[in-house]
């Protein structure tokens, strides 16, 4: 038996369901995209081209959800399905889009850069905990406008495992799918075993970019999947009772599942978010708030009622160094999201609301999370009898250890952590050198990173790569790009 977690009744989840359908109608949403207001109109919905409205009717989405992918698999640079997005899968990638990294030296926030960046892909690549990379910071030492597209070549030099990504701007997307497209051989190639997933992110409340809607419809076009990244602020940009902020998440995202089958029949697109339960004492949007935890939890089992992909940012903290309280936030979002069956969870790594990057934190978070999945994984009867053969044999003696029965099961039932966690002796633990957890973090980040073998692509890749970025660095006056660090 697996354990799981159901935070809503089967009735609040029809409600809530029955109440997005509504909220699509009156009072609609906001559509700051030409393409999207004229798909949508197209389909028979009521459109206000002047104030950009688009009301939504029930048969509309239910036709969307009728189209699309129940679920899909991403894969890595071996064409292998590595991430599964469906049923109750569950994954974890780090969180994406830091500004910056926590210095490993001086645990003081510092502007991340090219280096840090690559250092932190090697170091996703060699933690056997987390499933897919994430273009995970914005360096600093190339133009704004080229952060999203620099982040994902930078990645492509260095990973095997697939990527979750997103585009901050409508060109510098084309760059991004050229790239993929460059390391799978053809644009076909990539829809039919995608390496990448899209990050698109509605407004709350009820409100479409133009940016973020062109984004998710060029991705729908190429069959490349996109994840809804809806953001319900719970008391600010969206009603202070949970419930009523996963009624506004399951609108936002119905109408993003519609717009992207509009475009696309079948296209993929996951039921995300990173939603926050506002902290009115302190003005800010806690993800290790439990109030998060809890609307992350609701909404996923909403998506999976209506038969949808899911993932949610969860398994992060609010402190600003690696302390107690990152431990104690982190692990409850992550088990939490395991329960829950989020099919990806983005966190990994990820302190100060979502705006800082560690190398340190992501390593411990590896252990939670392995924690987590042996939890999910549940308690088997492993023989039959499960125990009457065994304890017969041995009786009264306490000699499990000398057992084949216990070599053959150890490694299966236990979750062994790394030298992260100690679980030796005091005597034991001062005869290491009495570290602490952030010491011991700092040992694995670089026994790991020397255990690092370069990525196998060949150097025309990599060239036909850095051509790509490069003419998207100079469209914005930087004419070479920063070299790439050894291996």
């Amino acid at each position: 038996m697996r354990p799981k977690l159901n935070i809503l009744s089967e009735e609040l989840v029809e409600q809530i369901i029955a109440e997005g359908f509504e909220l699509l109608m009156d009072p609609g949403v906001r559509v700051h995209n030409q393409e999207a207001l004229a798909l949508l109109a197209d389909a028979g919905a009521k459109v206000d081209m002047e104030t950009q409205i688009a009301y939504i009717p029930e048969p509309i989405v239910r036709q969307a959800l009728e189209t699309r992918a129940s679920e899909f698999y991403v894969y890595d640079l071996d064409g292998k399905p590595v991430v599964h997005y469906g049923g109750d899968s569950v994954q974890f990638d780090p969180g994406s889009a830091a500004i910056t990294i926590l210095d490993s030296e001086t645990q003081e926030q510092r502007q991340p850069q090219t280096e840090d960046f690559v250092k932190f892909v090697k170091l996703v690549e060699m933690i056997p905990q987390l499933d897919a990379q994430s273009t995970a910071m914005i360096c600093t030492d190339v133009p704004e406008e080229i952060g999203d597209l620099y982040r994902l070549y930078l990645a492509l030099n260095y990973m095997r495992k697939p990527i979750i990504t997103g585009a901050f701007r409508k060109d510098t997307w084309w760059d991004m799918k050229d790239m993929l497209v460059a390391m799978v051989g053809s644009e076909e190639a990539l829809a039919e075993k995608p390496i990448a997933v899209f990050d698109v992110c509605p407004s709350p409340p009820l409100l479409w970019s133009d940016l973020t809607c062109q984004n998710m419809i060029d991705c729908a076009h190429y069959g490349i999947p996109s994840e809804l990244v809806s953001m319900p602020l719970a008391g600010a940009t969206a009603p202070v009772t949970l419930a009523a902020a996963v009624v506004q998440h399951t609108a936002e995202c119905l109408s993003g599942v519609t717009i992207c089958q509009l475009a696309q029949e079948g296209a993929p697109i996951v039921w995300g978010g990173s939603p926050a339960a506002f902290d009115m004492r302190e003005g800010t949007t806690p993800m290790g708030a439990v109030g998060t935890w809890m609307i992350d939890c609701a909404y996923t089992q909403v998506g999976k009622a209506l038969g949808m992909p899911t993932h949610a940012y969860l398994g992060m903290s609010d402190a600003k160094i690696v302390d107690a309280q990152c431990g104690l936030e982190s692990s409850g979002g992550t088990l939490m999201a395991a329960l829950a069956g989020v099919n990806m969870v983005s966190g990994a790594g990820m302190m100060d609301f979502e705006s800082c990057q560690s190398y340190e934190k992501l390593v411990i978070d590896a252990e939670i999370i392995g924690m987590a999945k042996r939890l999910i994984a549940g308690i088997e009867a492993r023989e039959d009898p499960i125990a009457l053969t065994l304890m017969r044999e041995l009786g009264h003696r306490a000699d499990y250890l000398s057992q084949p029965h216990t070599l053959k099961w150890f490694s299966q039932e236990m979750y062994i952590p790394s030298g992260v966690i100690d679980r030796g002796s005091l005597d034991g633990w001062k005869r290491k050198g009495a570290k602490t957890a952030w010491g011991r973090a700092q040992d694995r980040v670089q026994t790991l990173l020397a255990a690092y073998e370069p990525s196998p692509i060949s150097d025309a890749l990599r060239a036909e790569l850095r051509n790509i970025a490069t003419k998207a660095a100079q469209r914005f006056g930087m004419d070479e790009l920063p070299p790439l660090p050894r291996d």
